[in-house]
């Protein structure tokens, strides 16, 4: 037994009696104290080497179109000039709704409207405008982002802006350098701030819209930097390629994230995302992506496929259990690839995840708890907590 602030812990699952939860077992995070003012893109910007990363940040896996990181930051900084002109004036608390496939200037807007302290609500481009009314309602959303095949959805007299206008496109290219050394904040925003509201309908009922901080997002990073570099085989050219859409949350912060830890994200934009299965695997293949971030169907399409990904070194899965017998077969079909299960929500975001080939071995297993996280399994019929070994009944 080891001991914290929360009392003896049990050095092998991290269970606390005192508190009858769990604790991780990776060990404390330093993290920025938690009263300081900060963004997540600041944040994100703190962790970035200097000089930047030679490699793109952002890559188009239809076309091979990239932006390099000092162009994604340039135009970060030129959208937040713009956002906080006479000619958008959008800032703290502001909720911008955005309705969009995946595109290479997604992640440059969710950037500059999370620097402003604007909250980010991204919503699924395919809703119907009935499902899309009652989202802007939920979020309160004063703006939208959209493009022209999407904005019909949106209710009347919600301002728009158009992604794919000739107007946003200078808007990412207004200050032609001119604030390269502005910080990405004013230091206004607090960490506690909402940073989005992602939408979920959980497992029962209609869809939800969840709050989430900058604060969860900068400790995830964090999280996953410390982690990251206790991986030996992880290389400083590191291309991860987005399989669940931006909208979802799982898309959304790993998206931030892969611009956070400084490596190439390669977006499956919508000419590739048409292709389905096979597009997203020939996308993995051209680009020499060594990871893949996707939901449990797409790791049995790859064990049924016969593709050749030598260049992949980690697939990571979540957004729904993997079944056992799929977890056994992968590994039989990629060798080479560590299959790492994590386990999150919507609301509480990034909860376990395996990291090394040890932990991807455990079959049925959704990795350890993260850094800083501290879980509490409940039964939900009786609502007591639930310790080690213990199953729920079933309701």
């Amino acid at each position: 037994m080891s001991s914290s602030g929360h009392g003896a812990v049990d050095a092998r699952t991290g269970y606390c009696a005192a508190t009858k939860s769990f604790l991780s077992l990776r060990g404390p995070l330093p993290l920025p104290p938690a009263d300081v003012p900060l963004t997540f893109p600041a944040f994100a910007l703190s962790l970035l080497p200097s000089p930047l990363p030679a490699h793109p940040a952002l890559l188009d896996a239809a076309t091979g179109e990239t932006v390099s990181y000092p162009a994604f930051l340039s135009q970060v900084r030129a959208l937040v000039g713009a956002l906080r002109s006479r000619a958008l004036l959008l800032g703290r608390g502001d909720v911008a709704f955005v309705l969009a496939p995946a595109r290479l200037d997604v992640p440059v807007l969710y950037f500059a409207l999370l620097a402003v302290g604007a909250v980010v609500a991204p919503a699924n481009p395919a809703l119907t405008a009935g499902e899309v009314s009652r989202l802007v309602s939920l979020s309160g959303a004063s703006v939208a982002f959209a493009v022209s095949a999407t904005a019909a959805k949106l209710p009347a007299g919600l301002p728009t802006i158009l992604l794919d206008s000739p107007h946003f496109r200078s808007l990412l290219h207004s200050d032609h350098g001119k604030n390269e050394s502005t910080p990405l904040d004013t230091g206004a925003v607090c960490q506690s701030a909402t940073a989005t509201i992602l939408y979920s309908s959980g497992t029962t009922g209609r869809v939800k819209a969840a709050a989430v901080p900058h604060r969860s997002f900068i400790a995830r990073a964090a999280g996953l930097r410390a982690l990251h570099l206790k991986v030996k085989s992880r290389k400083a050219d590191e291309r991860t390629l987005i399989g669940a859409p931006m909208f979802h949350t799982m898309g959304f912060f790993f998206t931030l994230n892969g611009l956070a830890q400084g490596s190439t994200t390669v977006v499956m934009t919508e000419a590739a995302a048409r292709a389905g299965l096979r597009g997203m695997l020939e996308a993995a293949r051209r680009w020499e992506v060594t990871e893949i971030m996707a939901a449990p169907p797409v790791v049995l399409g790859m064990t049924k496929d016969g593709c050749r990904l030598s260049s992949l070194a980690r697939m990571i899965c979540g957004g729904a259990p993997l079944p056992g017998s799929v977890a056994e077969q992968f590994p039989r079909r990629f060798p080479h690839v560590d299959l790492c299960m994590g386990y999150g929500s919507t609301e509480a975001g990034g909860i376990s995840l395996m990291i090394d080939r040890e932990e991807c071995s455990r079959i049925g297993s959704s990795g350890r708890i993260f850094h800083n996280v501290v879980a509490k399994i409940v039964d939900i019929v009786t609502g007591e907590p639930l310790s080690v070994g213990k199953k729920g009944s079933c309701g």
